[in-house]
């Protein structure tokens, strides 16, 4: 198995939480407690905790855009982007960013789109064509 992330952060409900990151976003359900949630979030464990979110602001410049900082990213291979961003598309996503391409044409192109879960942690996703070409 390739090295995987852990990340744990807080969450309002964690029913609210369980309907977002395994019905709206696919991810299968780990182990739990009463106060806590895992997910294997693409490839990634995440612990979902009650407690409130960390403050977010839109003060990260990337490009012509600002956005939610911090934030949680996944980078994907681009089939696997389109087909994620097809599937929340279809389920109404209200996103902080609409899923497009930006550097298009450049080192670094890729496709990105950022939403927010239901306690207002924002995520980004990104897709690239060539994974080699995530650090160019």
């Amino acid at each position: 198995m390739p090295t995987c992330f852990h990340l744990a952060y807080h969450v309002r409900d964690l029913d609210k939480a369980r309907a977002f990151y395994g019905t709206v976003l696919g991810c299968q359900e780990g182990r739990s407690t009463d106060t806590w949630v895992d997910f294997d979030f693409f490839g990634h464990q995440i612990s979902l905790h009650l407690g409130e979110p960390f403050p977010v602001t839109n003060t990260g410049r990337v490009g012509d855009h600002m956005v939610p900082m911090p934030h949680l990213g996944l980078v994907m291979a681009m089939p696997d982007w389109e087909a994620l961003a097809a599937r929340l598309q279809a389920q109404q996503m209200d996103f902080v960013l609409q899923p497009q391409v930006r550097f298009a044409g450049q080192p670094g192109e890729q496709a990105t789109m950022f939403f927010l879960d239901q306690c207002g942690n924002p995520i980004e996703v990104k897709g690239f064509r060539e994974l080699d070409k995530v650090y160019a």
